[in-house]
């Protein structure tokens, strides 16, 4: 099997009974005896799966549940609130006048009582009969993804029915655990309005077994937004019909019942809505909330529906904890040879999905859907798809970040005290192993010599050299500029130091000179005409580069040059429910307060470019501060030194445009650094490929948020940041803010915007504003959605129409510098 990927193939009860019913002796003398589920399950494997996966119970069991807990009830949603039986009126209807104690009515009121005896002992003591599992044995289980009955409806609209689905759930679930499976895919929430009673149930078996993965099945959105059909809207005491037995055909995704859906007849083409379109990741959030982003609850991505083509749309899925992707048969298309091949977004899609390392769930491949190929046909292409994802061919690449970072990959570190502490050579290797970082060193220093005036000699001063990486690289540029040129290295590491002695003496000779100490408190024997410093951290500041180099600059010449010349921090709105439950797992609040340095993966930008609807948001990724050196207004005491850090001090307030609702958990931070002229080095996720590519040294950074923060669509995030400092220390505070544009005007006839928010408005989602979105519900291509909606900048007149409601906030996170600094 491929790196990124595992696979299972889902075997039907149909596939048991064809198993079952075969006469011939089992291919394997090791299976002879053996049950016709094993015999099943090994002849899946034989075909190159990792897993099985299986459902836990067989139809008996649904007849069973259905005949004490629905059928016996009478009407499943017809009751008055609290009813749970009684029978319909028309049930009577032309059986004539019905006698007091006529035999008839006697025979069912008996049975009626009998049944619901049964349900109640059942509620007291559920339990299953031999006839309605699909396994019994433990060596069944084993490399088994269990897959929960899907008729169990957690939210239905009915009480009862919730109720006797929990009950059922449980009863499943203890029967999963009894046979150690360790996966189970739950059925997937159908109806808005009761998923936090879903919610609660999933809690609640996550509370009762202690170590299995729950894994919700959810489409990427509501497929029903496609379909040219009613529908209904759900009403106190409208009728619910439950999903019927489980079928041997593959797994498809079933429509979600969305409060306001109560659409007419969709045309060919329509505007899915934008709340349609979120539907499914609305009611995740809340499963997930409710759970409290427990590690052990899952998703298993369905990718029947055609998928949306708006990237923003899509990229929301990278931030969830994705375990599974279903993939019926019928997802796929036939190519022009016959062959199964996926619709180009659906390989696009997932393909950008192997970096969550997923299991491949394929059902059907037993039907022969399509004409070449065969069973094993499904695999191997998606197994082709793998070997050429993005991920997976980076992997491969010598010298690539993702090479180079293969187990960091959404790892938490804990940033460098550069002057508090004494790096270990295993650190300095690592970051030597960035050729990049020290090729665009070179040509910066190169350029300089080349640039500076003609003269008998030059002075270059390294400024925290460490283990030389850079006076080598500074040697190598005043060879190629064929100038005359003199290096002074400090450094205050006094192991690193002895590693620069011996390069001296055995390498460098006369050309280096060599000086110990802080380069904020010693002297160099001569001022420099170029200071080259490596100082910088994943946000440019964060190690103190400013601090240290206040100091440096005594070592340069008033007309000297600094490389780098100034680096500038950006910042960029974040969701991760990988990098939340991974801050929190120290359990204090130091924890949800230190920035961290993470190579992103299972990450979303949630912000989109475009100034909003009031047109006063920047760009997805906003920069924040920028440090220049040497400094133009500096004021300094007699030894050359600012008499405080003050001026060090930053602060910066961001507005970002958030187009489509998402879960803020923190922020991404970045930086950009110019060394010298047109050279420089960048992290910033849009330039870094033409700045500085395949750059190792640095990772981003990750301010955590304490509590997660609800975005809704076409919303604007306000950030505030500052860099702090006392007399020893430098910390960073962070705080957000989010805001709903509204209406401040009233709207004029003929306003194209206006009106398109108005005819919205009757089913507008309490969660998501009504954009919409163009889409088309064939099921061989992918959706139509456009790049971006259709209103979203606004000229200054227009703009000026929108005011804003504030919808939510954050805690103002490490006031002070409480949990986590930079010691001075």
């Amino acid at each position: 099997m491929g790196d990124y990927a595992t696979f299972a193939a889902f075997v039907t009860h149909d596939d048991i009974a064809r198993v079952s019913s075969q006469t011939a002796a089992p291919r394997s003398n090791s299976l002879a005896g053996e049950s016709a589920a094993m015999r099943a399950f090994q002849e899946t494997r034989e075909h190159g799966y990792d897993y099985v996966c299986v459902p836990l119970t067989r139809p008996a069991w649904h007849e069973r549940w259905k005949r004490m807990c629905v059928e016996n009830a009478g009407d499943v949603d017809g009751g008055g609130e609290g009813d749970r039986g009684g029978f319909k009126e028309e049930e009577w209807e032309g059986e004539g006048e019905r006698e007091a104690e006529g035999e008839k009515e006697k025979a069912r009121r008996d049975q009626h009582a009998a049944v619901e005896a049964e349900a109640e002992m059942w509620r007291k003591q559920p339990h299953f009969l031999h006839d309605e599992v699909t396994m019994t044995r433990l060596d069944e289980a084993e490399g088994v993804i269990g897959v929960v009955s899907d008729w169990l409806t957690l939210d239905s609209s009915d009480d009862w029915v919730r109720h006797d689905s929990e009950i059922a759930l449980h009863q499943e679930i203890a029967y999963a655990s009894y046979l150690n499976i360790q996966t189970v895919v739950l059925p997937p929430p159908r109806n808005r309005e009761h998923v936090a009673s879903y919610a609660r149930a999933v809690n609640e078996c996550l509370k009762r077994v202690s170590y299995m993965k729950f894994s919700v099945q959810l489409p990427i959105y509501d497929p029903a937004a496609f379909q040219q059909k009613e529908t209904p809207r759900l009403r106190s005491g409208s009728t619910v019909t439950l999903a019927s037995t489980l079928s041997e055909t593959p797994p498809s995704t079933p429509r979600l019942l969305i409060p306001g859906n109560d659409f007419p007849l969709r045309p060919k083409k329509t505007r899915a809505s934008e709340r349609e379109l979120n539907a499914t990741w609305e009611m995740w959030d809340v499963i997930r909330s409710v759970c409290d982003y427990s590690p052990r609850l899952t998703l298993t991505l369905d990718l029947a529906p055609p998928l949306p083509l708006n990237p923003t749309l899509l990229g929301r899925w990278s931030a969830e904890p994705v375990q599974n992707v279903l993939l019926p048969t019928s997802t796929f298309i036939a190519n022009a040879k016959g062959y199964p091949v996926l619709p180009k977004g659906t390989q696009t899609f997932l393909k950008d999905n192997m970096k969550h390392r997923p299991t491949v769930l394929l059902s059907g491949t037993k039907l022969g859907l399509h004409g070449k190929g065969g069973e094993a046909a499904y695999a191997q292409y998606v197994r082709h798809l793998e070997k050429t994802s993005p991920i997976a061919q980076a992997s491969r690449k010598a010298g690539s970040v993702e090479n180079f970072a293969q187990g960091y990959q959404d790892f938490l570190q804990a940033p460098l005290q550069p002057l508090m502490d004494n790096l270990q050579s295993a650190t300095y290797e690592t970051f030597e192993q960035c050729p990049v970082k020290y090729i665009n060193y070179e040509e910066a220093i190169c350029r300089a010599l080349l640039d500076w005036p003609e003269s008998d000699r030059i002075v270059i001063c390294v400024a925290g050299a460490g283990r030389g990486p850079l006076v080598a690289r500074s040697l190598k540029a005043i060879e190629r500029s064929r100038r005359t040129a003199h290096i002074i290295a400090v450094e205050k590491n006094p192991n690193a130091y002895v590693t620069l002695q011996d390069r001296q003496r055995r390498e460098w000779g006369a050309s280096v000179q060599l000086v110990y100490g802080d380069m904020r408190q010693i002297t160099v024997p001569e001022q420099a005409d170029i200071l080259v410093s490596e100082l910088l951290g994943s946000f440019g500041d964060n190690e103190l580069s400013p601090e240290c180099l206040d100091g440096a600059m005594r070592f340069l010449k008033p007309d000297g040059i600094s490389i780098p010349s100034s680096y500038t921090a950006h910042l960029a709105p974040l969701s991760s429910t990988k990098l939340y439950n991974e801050a929190r797992q120290g359990g204090e609040l130091k924890s949800l307060e230190t920035p961290y340095v993470v190579m992103f993966q299972n990450v979303n930008v949630l912000s989109g470019n475009g100034g909003g609807l009031r047109g006063k948001c920047g760009p997805a990724i906003q920069e924040c501060w920028t440090f220049e050196h040497p400094r133009k207004d500096a004021t300094l005491d007699e030894r050359g030194l600012p008499p405080t850090n003050s001026h060090n001090i930053r602060a910066a307030n961001l507005s970002f445009y958030i187009p489509h609702a998402g879960i803020l958990h923190g922020l991404a931070g970045y930086f950009e650094a110019v060394l010298y002229g047109n050279i420089g080095l960048s992290i910033h996720p849009q330039r870094k490929d033409q700045i500085s590519k395949d750059m190792l040294s640095w990772f981003p950074l990750f301010f955590p948020f304490k509590e997660p923060l609800y975005l809704p669509s076409n919303s604007e995030l306000q950030v505030s940041i500052w860099r702090l400092t006392n007399e020893r220390q430098v910390w960073y505070e962070w705080y957000a803010e989010s805001f709903l544009p509204v209406l401040n005007v009233a709207p004029r006839a003929g306003d194209p915007v206006l009106e398109t928010v108005s005819a919205s408005a009757s089913t507008a989602s309490f969660f998501a504003s009504p954009t919409t979105h163009v889409a088309v519900p064939s099921p061989l291509i992918d959706a139509i959605d456009p790049a971006s909606p259709p209103f979203f900048v606004r000229e200054d007149e227009e703009a000026a129409k929108y005011g804003a409601v504030k919808v939510g906030q954050s805690a103002l996170h490490n006031a002070g510098g409480r949990s986590s600094w930079i010691g001075l």
